[in-house]
């Protein structure tokens, strides 16, 4: 049997170093299923329960390895399905390749079943997007989307009429006019500033007494480097939601999160701040930077694009964190007074006090933040954390302490539901000797979480460490939206839309081979987290909180006060006990214990 272009494509993607594909099969992508029936040898592949999964892990893949994650949809509504996952990927700069499959060519223009206009679905999201409309194609159209996914950190999507699939494959195309060759092989580019802008930069970061530095995304790998460049400068650091495993937690000057997720000393901190050094961040909201003019920047990034587009920069250093941070550091001056970080430390020491005192308040049944105040000593090390968006955000973002080693991330600038488990799947596959942890709203769960726990028992038994965690914040509200309404537009929790069916998703994890265990309780906390990371097999811990917590921002204005009282005399569903933890979290926080200030 001759190969096929379905072969092809698949020796392609081998040539290209792709062994993992994440997938849900159709007939529109038949005969590139029946091509990885017969690469079964070459790649791992794995069977999802819904294509937006197998973005989402596609997305995730490339998070946790660096490498192009891929992901195979049938035409129509397979295709329609990866969308939001891809989004995902393209928004926090992943780089993705999604393979598609298209109605027959014949059949094109025709109004045919599952016939739809990919080219132009597909038109905002992918950096390429291409149609093979001929096997000479093939070569140079998997080539150029591996290639510029790679190179431009974005989706890029090859779309695969069915009948093109089962032609025979033409691996060296004719030498002829319109026909171009094209190899494998991606040379990454090394953008290194110029000694003199090195020099502008140190001369703004010199100069400033009191510098504060915003670390993102493209700072994981310099963890080292920001730390050295931080006791240099007495400079404190913030840490934007994808940057959370930049730095451990349990350094002094980390003042941890910003924005509405975000911590007291980080708000505290660019307030108060005349310098700014941002590496490998494009954190959106400029209300919790420095007001405009208030310091001078410098910011480092390997994109162009991404520079002065948050706040005005003096000076722009474009090249890898890590690098352009090592040839900054010998430029850079020792503060010679040290009260600028010395007070930075200490409200980092009152803002962990604090956030004990609040996590240790009694709620009903539970208090949320104390299962993460309580779960930060029970990671075990080089765990991997993977978060949902939710009203649990805040909790990952400000409670949870990652220690060296750690990695962490969930779906950043999208901010979708639905993201944890299928991070944390693709975070297992990725590394199966490492711990996993996702951490889920029961919103979240009830969207695609339960149903990807089918994943998880098809695969588990390969992984080589079982451990292999997801927790539930169940709460019966889609909470992150209710606080939302009752804070920014002032009005109270609508219960047909926020209020979530009761599951019993311990005993749904037994049911599917898992341990289940579900905590009512405090004080059983601690004991539960130990457990979970312990047994021999998945693990779905579920905890019963209170959804009347406050997920209070770093700084209340006078019109989210305002908003939020409003929607209280509206006559909340929940008002006794939102008033009730409001109070509690605020005396928490202005007396959160006895110890001094020092």
């Amino acid at each position: 049997m001759k190969p096929t272009v379905g072969d092809l494509i698949l020796q392609r993607l081998s040539d290209w170093g792709i062994k993992r594909v994440f997938g849900y099969p159709g007939d529109g992508i038949n005969g590139l299923m029946g091509a990885m029936g017969r690469a079964a040898d070459r790649f791992d592949y794995i069977r999802v329960r819904h294509e937006e999964m197998a973005a989402f892990m596609a997305g995730a893949h490339a998070k946790f390895t660096g490498e192009v994650g891929v992901c195979f949809a049938t035409s129509g509504p397979g295709a329609i399905h990866l969308l939001n996952g891809l989004y995902d990927a393209k928004m926090d700069h992943m780089p993705v390749v999604a393979i598609v499959g298209q109605s027959k060519r014949s059949a094109l223009g025709s109004d045919f079943q599952q016939e739809v206009d990919l080219q132009s679905l597909y038109k905002d999201l992918a950096g390429y997007v291409e149609t093979i409309a001929s096997p000479t194609q093939v070569r140079h159209v998997i080539d150029r989307a591996f290639r510029i996914a790679a190179a431009e950190r974005t989706v890029a999507c090859v779309i695969v009429p069915n009948d093109i699939q089962e032609l025979t494959a033409v691996e060296s195309p004719p030498r002829e006019n319109g026909v171009v060759y094209s190899g494998i092989g991606y040379a990454k580019a090394h953008p290194v500033p110029s000694l003199t802008e090195l020099q502008r930069a140190a001369e703004v970061l010199n100069t400033g007494k009191r510098v504060a530095i915003l670390v993102g995304a493209g700072a994981l790998k310099a963890g080292d480097e920001v730390t050295a460049v931080a006791n240099r400068l007495g400079a404190g650091v913030a840490k934007a939601l994808l940057g959370k495993a930049v730095l451990p937690d349990d350094l002094p000057f980390v003042t941890g999160s910003i924005g509405l997720l975000g911590t007291k000393p980080s708000w505290e901190m660019m307030n108060d701040c005349d310098t700014l050094l941002m590496i490998g961040t494009t954190f959106p909201y400029s209300e919790f930077l420095p007001e405009d003019g208030q310091a001078r920047a410098v910011q480092i990034d390997i994109a162009p694009r991404n520079v002065s587009m948050r706040y005005p920069a003096e000076v722009n250093l474009i090249g890898d964190s890590q690098a352009v941070l090592a040839s900054l550091l010998p430029l850079l001056h020792v503060k010679e007074d040290p009260a600028w970080r010395e007070r930075i430390e200490l409200n980092v020491r009152k803002w962990w006090r604090a956030l004990e005192a609040k996590a240790m308040e009694p709620a009903s049944p539970i208090n949320p933040q104390r299962i993460f105040w309580e779960l930060s000593p029970k990671l075990p090390d080089q765990a991997i954390i993977c978060g949902d968006c939710g009203s649990h955000t805040n909790w990952y973002a400000r409670d949870l302490k990652l220690r060296k080693g750690m990695m962490a991330s969930l779906s950043g600038k999208l901010a979708t539901m639905g993201s944890g488990v299928p991070y944390a799947i693709a975070a297992k596959m990725a590394h199966p000797e490492r711990p996993v942890l996702a951490i889920v709203g029961d919103g979240a769960m009830q969207m695609n979480g339960n149903a990807e726990l089918v994943t998880v028992k098809q695969y588990w038994k390969q992984w080589k460490n079982p451990c292999f965690v997801v927790m539930v914040l169940s709460n019966h509200d889609l909470n992150q939206v209710t606080w939302e309404q009752r804070a920014l537009a002032g009005d109270p929790k609508f219960e047909p839309a926020q209020n979530v069916e009761a599951f019993p998703y311990a005993a749904y994890a037994e049911m599917l081979g898992f341990k289940g265990i579900r905590v009512e309780r405090p004080e059983d906390i601690a004991r539960a987290w130990d457990e979970a990371f312990s047994a021999d097999r998945p693990v779905l811990i579920e905890f019963e909180s209170d959804p009347d917590v406050p997920p209070l921002p770093p700084h209340i204005t006078w019109s989210q006060a305002k908003a939020y009282m409003t929607a209280l005399r509206k006559g909340d569903p929940n008002e006794v006990g939102v008033i009730r933890q409001s109070l509690r979290e605020l005396f928490a926080g202005i007396l959160p214990g006895k110890d001094s200030d020092v």
